[in-house]
């Protein structure tokens, strides 16, 4: 049975892999949402900061009320001590080795998704990933309709050698190197360096990289609903508006007819963006309550003149 020593070793680069994702996810991940989440007057949270509202993790529940736990999530209305209405959902991970990279992927993009379903504020769905993911494994989350932004492992590892830290080693390196890499690492990261890797990071990356990532997360965030169908599940035509409030004075004195005891309705939205959401509703309460969320949300969009 192995000793403790060696127990030690074997979980060097394990904790390796745990100091950069745990630097990468504060001091790279963080400021760059963080932005965005103050240009929108949003509340980020996320797993650096202690929020009564909560637990000790960022949990959402999923179409089948499981509780899923979260990295990023920004909410309108949400304040320290009470939850908002979530707009984002965002994932971050560090990788050293590409091995299990479409797992990584899969397993991410599948709790993003239901997200979508679930939550009509929901506008987006995003991971940022870090260090060696395989290009069929992007290739997976960008099919799923998931924004991926992408930083490679070379421009990490020279981020911090730029400091002098080496944080990368051969797949075949004894344990022994490991722990001595990981122990010298450890007490050179300093929090001051830390922020001055960070920076090397977005300049080796490109700060035009880093702010298109922005302005791509604001612009879907601040998308407006250009066309709203409202659909009785009996009736082959739906209503169309061409605006929230032409919805909402509709919803107010709606002009179905309800003999039909099973009558459900169908609720779509096509965004300035481009991208659509739809939900079936089994009545009109839910199908008024779907619509003040999504109402609630723009209302907030247009406060800011964006």
């Amino acid at each position: 049975m192995p000793d403790s020593a060696d127990k030690q070793r074997a979980s060097a680069g394990h904790k390796l892999g745990q100091l950069v994702g745990d630097w990468f996810e504060a001091h790279f991940v963080l400021p760059m949402l963080q932005d965005v989440a103050a240009r929108l007057k949003l509340y980020l949270d996320h797993r650096f900061r202690t929020r009564p509202a909560r637990g000790e993790k960022i949990v959402w529940h999923d179409e089948e009320g499981n509780g899923v736990d979260y990295d990023f999530v920004m909410e309108l209305d949400g304040t320290d001590d009470a939850l908002g209405v979530p707009v984002a959902f965002l994932e971050s991970f560090w990788r050293r080795g590409a091995r299990h990279s479409k797992d990584k992927a899969r397993d991410d993009s599948g709790k993003l998704s239901p997200m979508r379903g679930v939550y009509p504020s929901a506008r987006f769905l995003g991971i940022i990933a870090g260090g060696d993911f395989t290009a069929p494994a992007r290739q997976l989350v960008q099919s799923r309709n998931i924004d991926l932004f992408y930083v490679p492992k070379d421009k990490v590892v020279a981020a911090f050698d730029a400091m002098g830290l080496k944080m990368d080693y051969p797949d075949d390196s004894p344990e022994e190197r490991k722990q001595q890499l990981a122990e010298a690492f450890q007490a050179r990261l300093t929090e001051e360096r830390k922020r001055k890797i960070a920076r090397k990071l977005r300049d080796l990356i490109g700060h035009a990289s880093v702010t298109g990532y922005q302005s791509r997360v604001y612009a879907c965030l601040a998308a407006l609903p250009q066309e709203i169908r409202i659909t009785a599940r009996h009736s082959s035509a739906p209503r169309v508006f061409d605006s929230i409030a032409a919805a909402t004075a509709f919803l107010e004195r709606p002009e179905f007819d309800f003999a039909r005891p099973s009558q459900s309705f169908l609720y779509e939205i096509t965004y300035s963006d481009g991208s659509e959401f739809d939900r079936e509703v089994a009545t009109l309460t839910e199908l008024r309550d779907l619509h003040e969320q999504v109402h609630r949300v723009a209302r907030h969009v247009e406060s800011l003149n964006v």
